[in-house]
């Protein structure tokens, strides 16, 4: 009999403004959340949710969960090339505004991403994501509450 690693939604915590939504979510499908911070934020552990601090060196929390993310987990996080990498080892991944980085959109995303980062140091100004909203934070929760489904769906089947 073969064991199987039971999913994980896995959360890039330092600057997610879901973490409430993502906890209510997790305990509704009985799916494990495991936050990951630097220790310059503060998280306090609930019910389903586990946290991990580590270290603030700049990709201390990328590099953590890229090292225990596995196949079917669902990776949160506002980073494209966190995304790149978990969708590369068969990670679903989610924004916290309820996009999902896909094969089909993560080089666009990325190509963006380096365009602006030029701008910018030539001078150039570029606009910062807009704030947050209930209509995000529900759209999200939306997205999240449809990937568990599809997932309990396909691990009954």
């Amino acid at each position: 009999m073969m064991l199987t690693k039971r999913r994980t939604i896995v959360v890039d915590a330092d600057a997610c403004p879901v973490k409430a939504e993502i906890g209510e979510a997790g305990r509704a499908h009985a799916t494990p959340v495991l936050m990951v911070a630097s220790h310059d934020h503060r998280l306090s552990p609930e019910e389903g949710v586990d946290i991990v601090q580590v270290d603030r060196s700049n990709q201390s929390v990328d590099l953590y969960i890229v090292n225990h993310i596995a196949r079917g987990d669902i990776v949160i996080t506002q980073d494209f090339g966190l995304a790149c990498v978990a969708i590369g080892k068969g990670a679903v991944v989610l924004s916290p505004r309820g996009e999902q980085y896909t094969d089909d959109n993560i080089d666009y995303l990325m190509e963006r991403r380096h365009e602006l980062a030029k701008r910018r140091r030539t001078g150039g100004k570029s606009r910062g994501p807009k704030a947050m909203n209930q209509s995000d934070r529900d759209r999200f929760q939306q997205k999240l509450t449809k990937v568990l489904r599809n997932q309990q769906e396909n691990h009954d089947a």
